[in-house]
């Protein structure tokens, strides 16, 4: 059983996500709280194995209570969910410690993946958001201008790519991104084709160039 704590400041948002994660007979939302500040105040008495965070909220955002989450309780996983995919937003809740960020339009059925790819160690990025996570806020202006070669993959095939770079295999792609492993063999096809690459190994080591010129 997943033992999963709900930290958003509207109550409706809570009680929608807490009937639908309820209907898992694996997973159990064990407590609720409206801001980061209340969820400090119960998550020792209430031990979750999840916290499904907000980012913008009264009293405490989201963001400082995932740091202070990872540095006294780092066995209690965050996974935010929020309507915001600013990259200071992504960026920072990553860096502090969150192992998974999501947008709150994600169907039922990928949060609950998510939630089980996290409580199982897994580190997960909604679509398009890899490119955000990656990019530290300080990086000067002209670095993150998209290279030619990059700007006629669409933004799941950057997705991809960068996984490949960091040598992801298709089923453990297929997990972080939330597809099926036949439909990044398509993307990993795609990506070859368009970039004029013999093949994944050739992919890894041109992305990771790539990639490396851009942090």
């Amino acid at each position: 059983m997943i033992r999963i704590l709900l930290v958003d400041d509207q109550h409706l948002i809570r009680q929608g996500l807490k009937s639908m994660l309820e209907s898992n007979d694996q997973m159990q939302v064990i407590g609720e709280a409206e801001n980061g500040q209340r969820a400090l105040d119960i998550i020792a008495a209430l031990k979750p194995d999840i916290v499904l965070m907000d980012i913008r909220m009264p009293v405490m955002d989201g963001v400082a209570t995932t740091k202070a989450i990872a540095q006294q309780y780092p066995e209690i996983k965050v996974l935010v969910l929020t309507t915001f995919d600013d990259d200071e937003y992504v960026f920072q809740a990553m860096r502090l410690g969150a192992k998974g960020y999501l947008l709150k339009d994600t169907e039922p059925d990928e949060l609950m993946l998510a939630i089980r790819s996290v409580y199982k160690g897994q580190t997960l990025l909604g679509p398009g958001l890899f490119e955000k996570a990656l990019t530290p806020l300080t990086a000067p202006v002209q670095s993150l201008q998209t290279p030619p070669e990059l700007a006629q993959l669409t933004a799941r095939e950057l997705d991809v790519l960068r996984l490949i770079a960091c040598g992801a295999n298709n089923r453990e792609i297929a997990e972080s991104l939330f597809l099926s492993e036949n439909t990044v063999k398509n993307y990993v096809t795609n990506i070859l084709s368009r970039l004029s690459l013999r093949d994944r190994t050739q992919a890894a080591l041109f992305a990771h160039s790539l990639f490396s010129g851009l942090k």
